[in-house]
């Protein structure tokens, strides 16, 4: 995995390009190579890996594997699905999603929305647990990855392009203490259900505040502040890896001095050794039609969990995220992982934020995960039963706290109040209504808001600026209107939704100056124009003709000219009102207007108006 793999594979991908181009020294990818990449996409990577990516990996790998076995077996349960199940789909899935996925950070497997969602739905099709129940979650665990795979291989990425960024920062604020809720119990040693809601957890822990155990919250405590001494002290070497060894010592070192009995710090437990076994998922008829539905709501979820964490991570580290790509791996990862005993997989917050945090460097610290669970399961699960849950719980509080981004939600509330809202509303509904609502509600909060801002195009007053030696309208001249001739700049598409509010705004103008009949349209920031608002706009032009006046538009884009063509709305509007930038606009609207009107205006904000009256008669005042 040394530079010189690295060189090697870069000169294979880049081959055909420097062989075929005429400028080699600019190594643009050949097309072959690109489809190459798009079959093997970790070959975009690979170059990337060193000495010094594979140290950083092989540490956020060790890092992720010693996280993934709570989280695994935890989540198992939640699933109704037999502790070992979790930790198989911590295995295979993740290495799969990060070597044909592409995110450098994000790590898939279990999860506890996907968990919760599992249980809920096929809990009522079959006993839980059972083997009946398993086959049923194989069969959703294959379908969701072939749904993946689908929607990636057509292109349909793009969907996610609406889940705003300021979606995902309150998705990750509601997700980390969610996280940090989910922990609360095994930080301080009382009894919660595991599928217990936010409130019910914080009201749990209210009832229970006797309860707490302070052999349990001493380990807790220990390991966070030597997390955080670690981070700060000991920077070179992972603070999640130092703070679990140091909480495993002191809890080994209460349980001696006090005895087990008497502090009851439980650990993870011994685990078995075992791979995961081959599975085979019922692919009949009947059952597929059954788990259909599952496995949609499966993928939406799945797929937002992935592309949000994925994105999430990549704001902090500068990475690009490929959505369809991305769409891809997690795909590959649950068609393969359904033959290999894995319940669904997706993106996981607790594990790739560590991930992260741990200082991993190419998608191999997730592959090097897998590894090491695998070799931590067959090799020293027995040592599991030395790590107390509190520590943990601990490293997840951590983890937690680096997911909020605090920087970004302090400059989101001073600077918009739509852009608050949409956070708010997003960390709210993730808190009380689940992870999977709160990104619905983030997505519609803001699609409704960006509806509302496209239904209400900027329409500003303009007039021409005589100032400089170039001709253009300008918003800020200080010059009072024509009492004819009205200007206006319309910055915004004009298509059904904005249709009312651009046909009042024009109306407005002669209906608080009935002498301005005359509406000249600065054109040049409407972008497109549908069937509606070109029905509008001759409908407009229509009535400014029996007024008298006169629509027109200036620096009209081609685009938007040629639609108007087509659908012979040109016959309304008049091919003679629509002007270019090299046109005489005022001086040609200035002919138009009447002259008593304008012999005894004081405006004059035409050149036209110093020189000769519309009928061209010289001024005599």
């Amino acid at each position: 995995m040394g530079g010189n793999a690295a060189e090697l594979l870069t000169c294979y991908v880049f081959l055909e390009a420097s062989a075929n181009s005429s400028e080699p020294e600019l190594h643009t990818p050949s097309i072959s190579a690109s489809r190459l990449t798009k079959v093997v996409p970790f070959l975009r990577w690979w170059p990337l890996v060193n000495r010094r990516t594979t140290r950083a990996d092989l540490i956020a790998g060790f890092t992720g594997a010693m996280l993934g076995l709570p989280q695994g077996v935890a989540f198992a349960i939640l699933a109704g699905l037999p502790p070992q199940y979790g930790l198989y789909a911590a295995m295979v899935p993740p290495a799969l999603s990060a070597l044909f996925g592409s995110s450098f950070h994000m790590i898939a497997g279990p999860t506890n929305a996907v968990a919760i969602l599992l249980f809920a739905s096929l809990g009522q099709m079959a006993p839980v647990g059972s083997a009946d129940y398993i086959s049923l979650v194989l069969t959703v665990t294959f379908l969701t990855g072939l749904f993946e795979l689908v929607m990636g291989i057509a292109r349909l990425g793009t969907l996610v392009n609406f889940i705003s960024h300021t979606v995902i920062i309150g998705f990750s604020a509601g997700a980390a203490v969610l996280i940090a809720a989910s922990q609360i119990k095994a930080f301080v040693g009382i009894p919660i259900p595991a599928d217990a809601s936010f409130l019910e957890t914080l009201r749990q822990l209210a009832l229970q505040a006797d309860r707490i155990n302070p052999y349990v919250t001493a380990v807790g405590v220990f390991t966070l502040l030597s997390g955080i001494a670690a981070r700060k002290y000991v920077p070179k070497i992972p603070y999640m890896i130092s703070a679990t060894i140091l909480g495993s010592l002191f809890a080994l070192a209460l349980n001696g001095y006090f005895g087990a009995a008497v502090t009851s710090i439980k650990t993870v437990g011994a685990l078995p050794s075992q791979l995961p076994p081959l599975s085979l998922p019922d692919l009949s008829l009947d059952t597929l039609r059954k788990v259909a539905p599952v496995a949609l709501a499966n993928t939406m979820l799945a797929l937002t969990l992935a592309v949000s964490i994925g994105r999430s991570l990549a704001i902090r580290s500068g990475q690009r995220i490929d959505s369809n790509q991305e769409f891809i791996g997690q795909g590959v990862s649950n068609v393969v992982g359904s033959f290999f005993s894995s319940y669904p997989s997706a993106g996981s917050f607790n594990r790739s934020g560590s991930n992260y945090e741990a200082g991993a460097k190419t998608p191999l610290a997730s592959v090097y995960s897998s590894l090491f669970l695998v070799g931590i399961v067959l090799l020293v699960a027995p040592l599991a039963a030395y790590l107390p849950l509190a520590s943990v719980a601990a490293i997840l509080f951590l983890v937690a706290y680096g997911l909020i981004d605090l920087r970004h939600i302090k400059s989101i509330l001073r600077t918009s109040r739509s852009e608050s809202a949409v956070m708010l509303v997003t960390l709210i509904a993730a808190l009380f209504l689940g992870l999977q609502t709160a990104i619905y509600a983030g997505v519609i909060l803001s699609l409704m808001l960006f509806l509302n801002r496209a239904a209400h195009p900027g329409i500003r007053d303009v007039k021409p600026d005589l100032r400089g030696g170039s001709f253009h309208f300008d918003a800020d001249t200080g010059l009072p209107d024509c009492p004819q001739f009205k200007m206006l700049r319309i910055n915004g598409s004009i298509f059904f939704g904005a249709v009312e509010h651009v046909e009042h705004a024009l109306h407005q103008v002669d209906e608080l100056k009935p002498q301005q009949r005359h509406a000249l349209i600065v054109a040049s920031g409407i972008n497109f124009v549908d069937i509606s608002g070109a029905e509008m706009l001759a409908r407009e032009a229509r009535r400014r003709a029996r007024l008298g006046g006169g629509l027109y538009f200036y620096f009209l884009k081609d685009a938007v000219h040629s639609f108007l063509a087509k659908g012979g709305y040109l016959a309304d509007i008049g091919k003679q009102n629509i002007f270019s930038p090299k046109d005489d606009v005022i001086g040609t609207i200035y002919s138009k207007l009447d002259s008593d009107i304008c012999y005894a205006c004081k405006a004059r904000i035409f050149r036209q108006c110093h020189i000769a009256l519309p009928n061209g008669k010289p001024r005599t005042n």
